[in-house]
């Protein structure tokens, strides 16, 4: 693909979740990468909240243009919060949390889970509807959200509550937590259509 074909596109922003590292998204990075777009993953330290937002903002303040911001997991967390930033032009939850499951920061700033709302959490009455992210970036960006059918993790029943919520664009399809592993075709097809259709959105505004 010729390079101003390429730098015409949206970038794309892949975040993983949380006890993984970005090296998951070597599949769908791959596929999108082949598909023309300039694709960057965030390396966090899974330490605290606040410190995977920042370095997840610090890759978005290097980006020359507008990006699609992806989440896997506890990934969405990190997006809901970080996605506040000028750079995203949309957001695509993957099997993930939209905007925040029950943790609470321990000793030391360190993630803990509430142990009191973990159960709930996992349920289809998922506590996580009630969390607050500072101002989600849902409430005024687009959101696309991919529910993961057989998701033993999140159950499908919380990532269609959480994505109705968000107003997302849902697609389905048949795979557990680790879809976006498993099925990278699918996830990079999925962002694919989120970045066209964010693209889209910019032209008509600026027109």
């Amino acid at each position: 693909m010729k390079e101003n074909q390429r730098s015409a596109r949206m970038r794309i922003v892949l975040v993983h979740g949380g006890f993984v590292d970005g090296s998951g998204w070597q599949g769908v990075y791959e596929v999108l990468r082949q598909d023309g777009y300039d694709v960057t993953i965030v390396q966090y330290p899974t330490i605290s909240l606040d410190g995977n937002v920042a370095a997840t903002r610090r890759v978005l303040s290097a980006q020359p243009g507008p990006a699609i911001l992806v989440g896997h997991s506890y990934g969405g967390v990190v997006i809901t919060e970080a996605g506040n930033h000028p750079t995203v032009a949309g957001l695509v939850y993957v099997a993930a949390f939209a905007p925040v499951p029950p943790i609470v920061p321990g000793e030391d700033g360190y993630l803990l889970l509430d142990k009191s709302k973990f159960a709930a959490s996992f349920a289809a009455d998922v506590a996580a509807l009630t969390g607050v992210v500072g101002e989600p970036a849902w409430n005024h960006k687009p959101s696309w959200y991919l529910v993961a059918t057989d998701d033993r993790m999140i159950p499908p029943a919380a990532q269609r509550a959480m994505a109705a919520r968000a107003g997302a664009v849902v697609v389905e399809a048949p795979g557990s937590h680790a879809i976006y592993v498993s099925q990278p075709k699918t996830v990079a097809g999925l962002i694919a259509q989120a970045a066209r259709d964010a693209m889209a959105d910019q032209v008509l505004v600026h027109s």
